[in-house]
C-alpha cells in the first residue's frame, strides 16, 4: 500500500449498475471498475476506512433514481461489513450528508476518490473536499466519464471529458494520480 497518510480514507462514489446503461451515452476507461476493486480490496486488507457514496437520483427517468434497479452498487464494489453508505441527491458527496462530519470524527485528513463520473460527482467532490482543507487524492485510472453534448449541439468524446476534468482538478483541489502510484 503506499505511503499516503495514515489519516486516510477511500471514498467509493456512485458505483452504481445504472451506469451501466445505454442512457448515458458512450464511456471511457472501461477498466475503471478493475482499479477500483484492487483498490477497494487493498484498503480492505489494510484496514483502512472506506466511504461508500450512492447516488439516489431524484429524476424519475433517471437509471439512479431509487425505484430502479440501476440505483444499487456494481456487486463487486458495494459495501460490506460495517463499511458506511452515505446517499445523496447532487453531485457532491458532501451536501446534504454528514460525510464531513463523519471523516472529521475519525481524524480523516486525506481522501482518495474513485468512482463515476468524472466531470460529475467525483469533480465535484474533490473541489468541495479541496476547499474543506482535506488533501485530496482523484484516482484518474478509477474513474471514467461519459461524453457529453456541448451547447453548440457538438458531442464532445469521453476521454476527452475525462482528462479535461482531471487537468482541471489537478494541483488546484486534488492530486490526480494513477492507481499504481497509489497503491506502491
Amino acid at each position: 500500500m503506499s505511503t499516503h497518510s495514515p489519516h486516510s480514507a477511500l471514498v467509493l462514489i456512485d458505483i452504481q449498475q445504472g451506469f451501466d446503461e445505454p442512457y448515458w451515452g458512450r464511456r471511457n476507461n472501461p477498466e475503471a471498475e478493475r482499479q477500483m476493486e484492487r483498490i477497494l480490496q487493498e484498503w480492505r486488507t489494510a484496514g483502512r476506512p472506506i466511504f461508500h457514496i450512492r447516488h439516489d437520483s431524484s429524476n424519475p427517468a433517471s437509471p439512479l433514481h431509487p425505484t430502479h434497479k440501476g440505483n444499487a452498487h456494481k456487486p463487486r464494489l458495494a459495501p460490506f461489513g460495517d463499511e458506511p453508505l452515505i446517499t445523496k441527491n447532487v453531485n457532491s458527496a458532501f451536501i446534504g450528508t454528514d460525510l464531513e462530519s463523519r471523516l472529521r470524527d475519525r481524524g480523516i485528513t486525506e481522501v482518495v476518490l474513485i468512482g463515476l463520473t468524472t466531470p460529475h460527482c467525483v469533480s465535484t467532490t474533490a473541489r468541495m473536499a479541496g476547499n474543506l482543507g482535506f488533501r485530496t487524492i482523484v484516482v484518474s485510472d478509477a474513474t471514467a466519464a461519459f461524453e457529453v453534448t456541448a451547447p453548440d449541439g457538438k458531442v464532445i468524446d469521453p476521454e476527452l471529458v475525462h482528462y479535461h476534468a482531471l487537468a482541471a482538478i489537478h494541483g488546484e483541489f486534488a492530486e490526480v494520480i494513477t492507481t499504481e502510484e497509489l497503491l506502491h
